[in-house]
């Protein structure tokens, strides 16, 4: 059998007869090495023992690809043994369709997307379930309830399920103020503008007439499939039993402190912050390393003339705007739109908190002036709904107008991708956590599908401002600091919304709910959530999945343990650092924080309603 090639990151599929002369089938997976080095042998696939010896085999070896060769395009001879050799694309099938039972020995066809049938596979000495199994580490395998027989394949990345969000229109022509409904009241609003969701994903996963190689044409009887079970043979082992940390304090920090005002033990440090939080005393100054205004390798001098540095740059963006005239004003519709914008959600964030309330608080002045000047650091997109409950936490901790701004840029950067018009970030950022969910919980993931609630549209607001509305104050601040540690991947908060519903799974699942009450349940979560529980059990599914030795590879993007195919959005101000599954168990977390926080039953006052775009 000679080496496989590859075309992008594609996995081919290499198939050669069994020979008279005795030799065993051959199958080959292969990718291309993204190291950029020579190629070499990939990760190492897990045995299956069957309990015979199969008629395949997985070879984990890349070899290059000739530079003038084409890459193949569906199925090509691959071997000279004989007419039946053939190579494919995985990203090439579009379905797999199995033998009946009872026959000699069992086959598979495989039907890739241009609605040809490749030559059957044949076991002699069985070997098809384990190799459907390996199948699903790179696609998505949908049975079909009605046709036991029939998979459906589905590419199995991260992006594939963003693609088939881009077909829902879901912003269509609500797409103005879609963001800003969704924040005053995401129930009403889910099923306004999120009715299409499931229904999209029902007939995308119903199969086509011409993609199943059944034994009679479909006719004008048959009818269509209500829907698939994804197959993604994971099996994750038992949850591990994780404690929280107690804060770092202010001589913990001190300890970390060397020679000019370095950092050192950044690690540990990082590591640290993660288990427990930051002391409130702390969080001025550590602020300003997690989200990237300083430099975790800087000394104390250097940090002061970037200091100065940014400070002069602050005032020249705000002057750009203070110095426009009222005149000018009005003939500049953007800018107007930004100030009337800003103004209206300046004057009801947070109003409860002590920080921000009173008729003429300087705070609201001084997050009016920072959105502001945002507009002018960042035009493509200037100001947009949600923008204030991300900058308010952020005034309210670091109390310096020039330094709250840059904190807030490092946390934009991050998040940024969720206020674009097009929303792609928040529709990627929803199939990652319907991957997550899936592959840690399919009951529950099928219970919310035949709910009409499988989309996880009703998660849009935890992601959109990272939970700002779902927990306490001071809660929002604990949350935050342990999610821009960048620990122990980049996708914690996709894994903090699947706590929050593994953690309400049995209330959804036995009472009975319908899609109505799944919503107002979720909708009604707000404010009742505690944080260190969310916390501990976001570590607790992240260690299980972390154990699986068969995570599928998609999921594995998702949590950063290999790079994405694609660039998605911006990484954190810094790089996540594997946590030791070994680490001694930490002593148990306080209580509470021990310095003065604002009222711990802060209730969000009710937003009026608004007709305002996105984007003004």
């Amino acid at each position: 059998m000679e080496g496989a090639g590859y075309r992008d990151n594609d996995v081919l599929l290499h198939w050669a007869p069994i020979e008279e002369a005795g030799d065993s089938t051959q199958i080959l997976f292969s990718r291309k090495d993204t190291s950029g080095g020579d190629p070499c042998t990939s990760e190492e696939e897990p045995t299956f023992d069957p309990g015979y010896e199969p008629d395949w085999a997985v070879i984990s070896t890349v070899r290059p690809r000739p530079q003038d060769s084409e890459p193949p395009r569906g199925a090509e001879p691959s071997s000279p043994r004989g007419s039946w050799a053939f190579s494919v694309s995985l990203g090439e099938l579009k379905s797999i369709r199995r033998s009946k039972p009872g026959l000699s020995w069992a086959y598979l066809v495989l039907v890739t997307q241009a609605g040809g049938s490749l030559p059957a596979l044949h076991f002699h000495r069985g070997g098809t379930r384990a190799l459907l199994r390996v199948l699903s580490r790179y696609l998505l395998l949908a049975s079909s309830p009605q046709d036991s027989r029939l998979y459906l394949v589905f590419p199995h990345d991260s992006s594939a399920l963003c693609s088939s969000f881009h077909h829902l229109q879901l912003f269509d022509q609500d797409s103005s103020n879609v963001v800003s409904r969704f924040l005053q009241d995401p129930y009403s609003t889910t099923f306004s503008s999120f009715s299409r969701v499931t229904n999209f994903f029902r007939g995308a996963l119903q199969p086509h007439p011409e993609g199943a190689t059944s034994d009679h044409p479909p006719g004008p009887d048959d009818e269509p499939e209500p829907g698939f079970e994804v197959i993604s043979c994971v099996e994750l082992g038992p949850r591990p039993a994780v404690e929280r940390a107690s804060p770092v304090t202010e001589e913990e920090w001190a300890s970390h402190v060397g020679p000019e005002g370095r950092l050192q033990r950044v690690p540990e440090l990082r590591a640290r912050m993660f288990s427990g939080g930051l002391s409130p005393c702390l969080r001025r100054e550590a602020w300003k390393f997690l989200l990237g205004y300083l430099s975790w390798e800087g000394s104390a001098e250097e940090h002061k003339a970037h200091v100065r540095k940014k400070t002069d740059e602050y005032f020249r963006m705000k002057l750009q705007w203070k110095s426009v005239s009222p005149e000018q004003e009005r003939r500049n519709s953007l800018l107007h739109g930004y100030r009337s914008l800003i103004e209206r959600d300046v004057s009801r964030t947070d109003r409860s908190n002590k920080f921000y309330e009173g008729p003429e608080n300087p705070g609201l002045s001084l997050l009016n002036d920072i959105l502001l000047t945002y507009c002018m650091y960042h035009f493509d997109l200037g100001y947009v709904q949600g923008m204030s409950d991300l900058l308010s936490p952020i005034l309210y901790v670091i109390q310096n107008e020039v330094d709250a701004f840059w904190c807030f840029c490092g946390f934009m950067e991050l998040v940024h991708g969720n206020f674009e018009e097009s929303q792609e970030t928040m529709k990627r950022q929803l199939g990652q956590l319907l991957l997550l969910l899936r592959v840690l919980d399919p009951p529950l993931c099928d219970f919310l599908d035949s709910q009409d609630s499988g989309s996880l549209c009703f998660c849009f607001r935890w992601l959109l401002i990272w939970f700002k509305r779902e927990f306490p104050f001071p809660d929002v601040l604990r949350l935050w600091e342990v999610l821009w540690t960048g620990l122990p991947g980049p996708n914690l908060h996709l894994l903090v919304a699947c706590a929050i519903l593994d953690m309400e799974r049995d209330t959804l699942m036995l009472s009975g709910f319908g899609s109505n009450e799944i919503l107002k349940h979720i909708n009604e979560l707000t404010m009742k959530l505690s944080v260190e529980d969310v916390l501990t059990r976001a570590e607790v599914l992240y260690r299980q999945l972390m154990a699986c030795a068969e995570l599928p590879h998609n999921v594995q993007e998702v949590l950063g343990l290999v790079p994405p195919a694609e660039p998605h959005s911006p990484s954190p101000p810094v790089s996540p650092l594997p946590l030791s599954p070994t680490r001694a168990p930490p002593a148990p977390p306080l209580p509470s924080d021990t310095a003065p926080q604002p009222d711990s039953s802060l209730e969000i006052l009710p937003e009026e309603e608004e007709e305002e775009g996105t984007n003004s």
